[in-house]
C-alpha cells in the first residue's frame, strides 16, 4: 500500500510530464540582427527560436511590459 508521500510524488511527476508536453514551442526562425538596433544576435540566443531582438532591447521591452501590469 502506497503512503501519502508516494501518491504525492506520483501526482507531481504526472503534472510535470503534462506541463512539459503542453509547453509552448518556439519553432519560428530567429533573426540574425536585432530589428531595433541592427546589432548581431548571438548564436546561442538565436537557438531559442523566434528571437527578433538583442538582449538589451528585449530587456527594455520586458521592463516596459512589467510596468504596465
Amino acid at each position: 500500500m502506497a503512503d501519502l508521500a508516494d501518491i504525492a510524488g506520483e501526482i507531481a511527476d504526472e503534472r510535470l510530464a503534462h506541463t512539459l508536453e503542453n509547453r509552448q514551442q518556439y519553432n519560428a526562425e530567429s533573426e540574425f540582427e536585432c530589428l531595433e538596433c541592427g546589432c548581431q544576435i548571438p548564436e546561442q540566443r538565436r537557438a531559442l527560436g523566434g528571437v527578433t531582438l538583442c538582449i538589451d532591447y528585449q530587456t527594455v521591452v520586458e521592463i516596459q511590459n512589467k510596468q504596465y501590469r
